[in-house]
């Protein structure tokens, strides 16, 4: 299970992450892209991932994370229930989420981190 404290803080922990309001949610950016969006009143989170990386962690479970179930799920946007999803796996997922739309210099730092 994952706070959405707990998410805000790994969230702005990236290099150069905003938080701004993207309609009735809150979204994290890096250089104005989202990478992740947080449903506080449903404690979901929205992940923009690349079509591998969705794959791969719904594989790993799909009652947590997976795709959202309209056209912008088939383009990487994953819905992640917080309630249910384990933080190591949040934590891997959010990190590739903020690769994915990251400048490849920020984007690089965390990559090579995680192997």
């Amino acid at each position: 299970m994952v706070d959405i404290e707990t998410v805000r803080k790994w969230a702005l922990a990236f290099d150069e992450v905003i938080e701004l309001p993207h309609f009735d949610r809150t979204s994290f950016r890096v250089n104005k892209k989202i990478f992740v969006t947080l449903d506080v009143k449903n404690n979901r989170a929205v992940l923009k991932l690349s079509e591998t990386d969705q794959s791969v962690f719904s594989a790993f479970d799909n009652s947590s994370i997976y795709p959202v179930p309209n056209k912008w799920g088939k383009h990487g946007a994953t819905q992640v229930e917080l309630k249910k999803v384990r933080k190591d796996l949040f934590k891997d997922a959010l990190t590739s989420a903020y690769c994915q739309v990251a400048p490849g210099k920020l984007a690089e730092k965390y990559t090579l981190r995680r192997r």
